[in-house]
């Protein structure tokens, strides 16, 4: 299901999956995608491999446009406006599913807004895939108190392992970790490897 979710720069353009109409939901996802000016939107690959990933484990899939991209309106907001576009999805989320457990997600870029907004809402799980630690530097992260699950390739050609390790081993609570050898950034001909490495670690 298409729609928009208000948002602090306009309105949101989302999309909503549903787990199995057989079952209730076990809970709510939702999920960011990648860098907005370098052609990251809420139809990336990684990004619908963690929603069908999530639909599996009987979450809702919430995957949404930052500000700028698509049809959300709104011009990029250098982090802190995608920040907050995500806090705002989150409420709606909550207002609409108050009863169900919260998933946040991301990837890349998307992965670094989730890390920037998870101590300002009650997540459950968490789940980092090649977080973009580059962006790091700009201002400490929160810790995250949550499960949290880091994905990553240690081909990575823009997120580099070594510096991701680097990172987490700097951590007081570090993530738990599902690497993938050989995959690169974007996961090409692994995504299906992806989801189901992904189903048993979440399971």
């Amino acid at each position: 299901m298409s729609l928009f979710i208000p948002g602090p720069a306009g309105r949101l353009e989302a999309l909503i999956e549903e787990p199995a109409p057989d079952h209730p939901p076990a809970g709510v996802a939702v999920l960011c995608h990648p860098h907005p000016l370098h052609g990251g939107t809420l139809q990336n690959k990684v990004v619908h491999t963690l929603a069908r990933t999530c639909n599996a484990l009987g979450q809702v899939a919430v995957r949404f446009n930052f500000r700028g991209v698509g049809a959300s309106e709104g011009a990029y907001g250098e982090t802190l406006g995608e920040t907050e576009d995500l806090l705002a999805v989150l409420e709606w989320v909550q207002q609409q599913w108050p009863d169900l457990p919260l998933w946040l997600g991301g990837f890349s870029f998307g992965a670094y807004v989730a890390l920037r907004a998870v101590a300002r809402c009650p997540v459950q799980q968490l789940i980092t895939v090649a977080p973009a630690v580059n962006l790091f530097a700009k201002d400490p992260l929160p810790e995250v108190q949550c499960d949290w699950l880091l994905v990553q390739g240690d081909q990575d050609e823009i997120v580099p392992y070594a510096q991701v390790m680097e990172w987490v081993a700097s951590l007081e609570r570090p993530p738990r970790i599902l690497e993938l050898p050989g995959a690169g950034h974007f996961f090409h001909g692994r995504l299906n490897e992806l989801r189901e490495r992904l189903l048993v670690m979440l399971g």
